[in-house]
């Protein structure tokens, strides 16, 4: 049995912590999967890489309306598929590799398998080559494992062949017709990905809104403009699923049935904690599965750290990507501790339109019992809306009444994950909307206007 002074699990936003400062320690990182974690590799970068490729597609698409004829020719499947992983793999690979190497990082064992508790500190890794497994103990563990798509049991069971979120990116040829199977960010991005790209696209989701967790507005009007753009089955939920390689039938509660020759499953990811047997290590979970962690990023167990997917409850790479830079500080200065700050986390969803979010929504406002204000500003009463002859963006502020404290910001149209960082700013640094909105200049005619009327037209 081998001892390490800190073991780290997940080559995710994991890997990150294993810097510099741990040179004079004797270091493991386990990875059961593909190197480098979701985000590079199933998650926000290639999505996103495919999202351009999509955006693309739709301005050609709709060019005439600024007097530019142009019209999509071809789409060309496996080039967009291999521009993207082209440029990710050997970044996986390239980590991979790296952190094998003895010259480069003589002080960290890579361990390739599968770990789960044996006892406190203790952890039996089942080698991904199928040759044994190997027990390591270790001072300090920190755990990054991350998440897995759900994939429901009606789905699960049927025997249909079907993709998530991890698998469909890499498809050999574009579905004619694809059946999504969610209403949440993912169902969202990929059915603008695959609709733009010359797929039918259909989406089936339990909830009568798609984007439900975002402010009310946003989820009202982004559910009417999915109407228009795809074959949308809201409220109803899947009895059964049948078909087979090419064909797939989603049996609805209602009586309809959704036809498709691909189905993604698209319901939303679980934390990867019920595989490493934590019981063992004395460290709980929340009901939902999640790690308990306090602000620190510690466990119940002494000497044992999580983050990430695995215990927050933010699945987004930027938040991993604090959490690891807390812990790494906290492992390396203990007698200085630092917390993590998750008071004002942003999101965007790269679906069409784009929408980006930050702090409270109004129903959340209504519940805490907050007296509010709330102004709506439409990309088309700004003169860069104008510009692109924009019918449905907006930017949605929600401040106190009297302090002007922003409370909340909700934007729905172009840019809207790069235009709403100056609000993400002034709410992580205190500034009211008073002073947000004259104490600066703003750009004309540049899209942020939006953002600066918006906050002008709010009633303090």
């Amino acid at each position: 049995m081998r001892h390490h002074d800190l073991v780290v699990i997940g080559s995710g936003s994991g890997n990150s912590i294993i810097d510099s400062r741990f040179d004079d320690l004797d270091v493991a990182i386990i990875e059961h999967g593909v190197f480098g974690g979701t985000c590079l590799n199933v998650g926000c970068i290639p999505t996103k890489m495919f999202v351009y490729a999509a955006d693309v597609a739709e301005v050609v698409r709709h060019a005439s309306r600024y007097g530019v004829d142009a019209s999509v020719d071809k789409v060309r499947w496996t080039d967009i598929r291999d521009r993207v992983f082209a440029r990710i793999d050997p970044i996986s690979e390239g980590g991979r590799e790296y952190r094998a190497d003895p010259e480069r990082t003589p002080n960290v064992t890579p361990y390739f398998g599968h770990a789960r508790f044996s006892g406190p500190k203790t952890l039996i890794v089942d080698r991904a080559d199928g040759t044994g497994s190997d027990e390591i103990t270790a001072d300090r563990i920190v755990i990054a494992a991350g998440s897995r798509p759900v994939v429901p049991p009606q789905v699960a069971e049927s025997g249909v062949p079907y993709e998530t979120s991890d698998t469909i990116m890499r498809l050999g040829s574009l579905p004619e017709r694809l059946v999504i199977l969610g209403g949440g960010y993912i169902a969202a991005e990929f059915a603008h990905v695959f609709s733009a790209l010359g797929a039918e696209v259909s989406v089936v989701a339990r909830s009568g809104q798609l984007l439900r967790q975002q402010d009310e507005l946003i989820a009202d009007q982004f559910t009417k403009l999915a109407r228009q753009r795809w074959d949308t089955h809201l409220g109803l939920d899947v009895e059964r699923v049948t078909g087979g390689d090419g064909e797939v039938h989603l049996h609805l509660s209602g009586g309809g049935t959704v036809h498709g020759d691909t189905l993604l499953v698209a319901t939303g990811r679980i934390p990867n904690s019920d595989r490493l047997d934590l019981d063992k290590a004395g460290i709980p979970v929340h009901d939902d599965g999640r790690i308990v962690v306090d602000a620190r990023q510690r466990t119940a167990a002494e000497g044992v750290y999580a983050m990430g997917d695995i215990s927050s409850p933010y699945q987004l790479k930027h938040v991993a990507n604090h959490e690891s830079k807390v812990v790494a500080h906290n492992l390396a200065h203990p007698d200085s501790p630092r917390e993590s700050d998750h008071r004002f986390v942003p999101s965007a969803v790269f679906t069409d339109p784009q929408i980006a979010a930050v702090g409270l929504t109004e129903a959340q406002c209504r519940e805490q019992g907050l007296d509010y204000t709330v102004k709506v500003q439409e990309y088309g009463h700004v003169a860069f809306g104008w510009a692109m002859e924009d019918t449905t963006g907006f930017c949605k502020l929600i401040a106190e009444k009297g302090t002007g404290r922003l409370l909340g910001a909700h934007l729905m149209g172009p840019q809207a994950s790069s235009i709403i960082q100056p609000v993400i700013q002034a709410m992580s640094f205190g500034l009211d909307a008073r002073t947000m909105a004259t104490g600066q200049y703003w750009i004309h005619p540049a899209l942020p206007e939006v953002v600066e009327n918006a906050l002008l037209g709010l009633e303090i």
